[in-house]
Order: C-alpha cells, then sequence, then structure tokens
C-alpha cells in the first residue's frame, strides 16, 4: 500500500478478500499463511514501522480487550472475528487495560505459556496493580513487553538480571553542539560495572551506558534494538510540570517487536523506565521464556 501520494492498492488486504471472501483461487493456503510476514518483509525494506492496524496483518487485526468481549471469544471466536487469524498468517491478541476483567488476564498468561485460573490469586493481583498504575498514568494496552513482566513477577516467573545502584545525565552546549552525557553505576550478579558514555540526547545516552555496562554480560543485547521513542503528556493542565508517558518500542533481530512503558513526570526518568524494562524483557525473552 505504499506510495508517494496517497499508496497504492495494499494487496495484504486485497489478496486475502479475493481468496476468503469472494471466493477467487488467486494463492495456495499455504502462500495465504505467509501474508504477516510478508508484510512485514515490505515493511522493512521501506524502512518504515509496520501499521499495527492493518487489516488482516496487523497487531491489532485481531485484537481483543472488554472482559466480556474476550470471554465471548475464548469460547466461540467466530462471535468477533471474520476469519480465523492464522490463515493469514496472524495470531489472536489479548489486550489488557483498566477495563480488563479476570478472562484478560487468563488469557493473556496463556498466551505466553501459563496457565492461570481466573479465581487464583495471581489474577485478583494483576488486575489491583493494573488498575493503580493506569491510575497513575500507565497504559498497558499498547505496552503488552511491560505488562509481561509484572504478570511474570506476579506469578514467580521473572528473575532481576540487574540493579541500578546510581545514575546520571547531564546535557552541556559546547558552542554550537548539545551533547548529553550519562554515567551509570549498576550490579550484575556479584559484579559492578561503572560506565560513561555521551548521546545525541539524554534516552541516547542512557541507551549507550546500559548497553555499555551490559554486553559484557549478555552478548546478545547486540541483537536487541531500539526502533520507535514516543512520549505523552499525560495531565496537560500541569503544564511544564505534567506527568509524561514514554511508550519505548524495541525489536530483536528475527523481526520480533515490543513496548515498554514508564511514567513520571520528569521525563528522563520515565524514559530510563522504559528503556530498563524493554532491555531487561529482551533478555529475558531470549535466556528463560523460550
Amino acid at each position: 500500500g505504499y506510495g508517494e501520494r496517497c499508496g497504492n492498492a495494499d494487496l495484504c488486504a486485497v489478496i486475502p478478500n479475493l481468496k476468503l471472501k469472494l471466493g477467487v483461487d488467486c494463492v495456495s493456503d499455504e502462500d495465504l499463511r505467509k501474508l504477516r510476514d510478508v508484510s512485514y518483509f515490505v515493511s522493512e525494506v521501506a524502512n518504515m514501522p509496520p501499521d499495527d492496524h492493518r487489516p488482516f496483518v496487523g497487531r491489532s487485526a485481531f485484537a481483543h480487550k472488554g472482559g466480556v468481549h474476550v470471554s465471548a471469544v475464548l469460547r466461540h471466536p467466530r462471535t468477533y472475528e471474520h476469519i480465523e487469524p492464522e490463515r493469514v498468517g496472524n495470531e489472536r491478541r489479548f489486550v489488557v487495560s483498566e477495563l480488563s476483567g479476570g478472562s484478560n488476564i487468563v488469557a493473556k498468561a496463556r498466551e505466553i505459556g501459563l496457565e492461570l485460573d481466573k479465581a487464583s490469586p495471581v489474577v485478583r493481583e494483576v488486575l489491583r496493580e493494573v488498575k493503580e498504575l493506569e491510575s497513575q498514568g500507565y497504559q498497558f494496552e499498547g505496552a503488552e513487553g511491560s505488562f509481561e513482566l509484572l504478570l511474570r513477577r506476579r506469578a514467580g516467573q521473572y528473575r532481576k538480571l540487574f540493579d541500578i545502584l546510581h545514575m546520571r545525565v547531564i546535557v552541556e552546549k559546547r558552542g554550537e553542539e548539545v551533547v548529553a552525557e550519562a554515567t551509570l553505576k549498576l550490579k550484575v550478579g556479584e559484579k559492578v560495572e561503572h560506565t560513561v558514555a555521551e548521546g545525541d540526547g539524554p534516552v541516547h545516552a542512557l541507551d549507550n551506558a546500559l548497553r555499555k555496562a551490559l554486553e559484557r554480560h549478555f552478548p546478545e543485547l547486540s541483537d536487541i534494538r531500539l526502533t520507535d521513542f514516543k512520549v505523552r503528556v499525560v495531565d496537560s493542565p500541569s503544564g511544564t510540570a505534567a506527568k509524561v508517558r514514554v511508550l519505548l518500542e524495541s525489536r530483536d533481530k528475527d523481526g520480533t517487536a515490543w513496548t515498554t512503558i514508564g511514567v513520571s513526570t520528569n521525563i528522563i526518568e520515565a524514559s530510563w523506565q522504559a528503556l530498563c524494562e524493554g532491555i531487561e524483557y529482551g533478555l529475558l525473552r531470549r535466556r528463560e521464556w523460550k
């Protein structure tokens, strides 16, 4: 669908409509199951982030949120889905928010390989924590990496990889150039790492310093890259003292993406929260959650 003006016909929508809705045998069933992978490959070639809201192949095409909604999907998927997601290489996704009920938590846990009962203390505790955090400005429907970390912590499926002992960021103007410098002191196991790194901005400097400290312990960190960074004001009437919500998207070398969140009145602190969780999620996913 990319094009220099209004775009071109999106074959990732045209093909499944022809095949599944109109009965035109334009591709084989096997090739149709590769559609999402093809879509992601084209996005990579175009150097554009994949559109989560694209029909058939987007991450949100088969996403479900409300508690009653999710409960119905678990019983009879066709009540809310026009096709089976797997037919186009996609997958069903359950989103967690303040509207969630126990069904959402159970379904999300099942997605990541955890079997929980709707009446279990873990589900109740996760629901309570989600509602409390969302009242502070967090939104987990767009930060599934952070939610999975939260869920695994409560379910006893989490191991902390590093502890931050000290963090400092300095932004300095040198003539016409503005340089950010981050100093980090952290602990990995029994080893203390003390690093300094510069960057084009505070978040870039923190990312560089964190990687510098961790890569000798976790070489696979070089395969994880930050691909998107978004900042939203949570309570705009407060002006410059307002809380900000930072959403940070990371991606592994296999194309898997995850988003983490940070919220604070200090934009550097919010960014730091999201950055640490993003790296931690990527490392735990590769080392312990396979």
